[in-house]
């Protein structure tokens, strides 16, 4: 696979923008570990090795475990992951594929056991940014670093 652009170089406000939303989730408060989740997973769903490299990685450094990201894809069979952590994947892959789920409200009700209002909008738009992310790196067909290092 051929990096079909440089987005970044071509169009750098577009993607200013796109960290100034990046920062903004970052900074709301959300519990990293938890956000690494949501972003591998919507990575998963969207199949973006770019973001699933990077996310995985980060979660690692993070102290996420081995058996918890392999587990990611198939984490409403798995007891590892806290109910909080699974409102929150069952919302990352209903906003993730929208136009399937609608947004259902069996995946948006069990949010407000476990998420404030705020921290509600917060997590969807983390949701957002992700799916942005994972649109421009399999949309531009950017490579992950080892794929540029074995490229070299």
């Amino acid at each position: 696979m051929t990096t079909r652009l440089n987005y970044y170089a071509v169009a750098p406000q577009a993607l200013e923008a796109m960290l100034g939303l990046e920062n903004a989730v970052k900074a709301s408060g959300l519990d990293f570990t938890l956000a690494e989740l949501v972003k591998t997973r919507a990575s998963q769903i969207n199949g973006c090795a770019y973001c699933l490299h990077m996310h995985t990685q980060d979660a690692r450094k993070a102290g996420e475990s081995e058996e918890r990201l392999h587990l990611l894809a198939a984490w409403r069979e798995s007891s590892l992951y806290t109910p909080r952590e699974r409102a929150a994947l069952a919302w990352t892959e209903a906003v993730t594929r929208v136009a399937d789920t609608a947004a259902p409200d069996a995946d948006y009700d069990p949010l407000k056991a476990h998420f404030s209002e705020e921290e509600i909008v917060w997590l969807t738009m983390l949701i957002v940014t992700i799916n942005g992310w994972n649109r421009l790196a399999v949309g531009f067909r950017t490579q992950h670093p080892r794929a540029w290092k074995a490229a070299a």
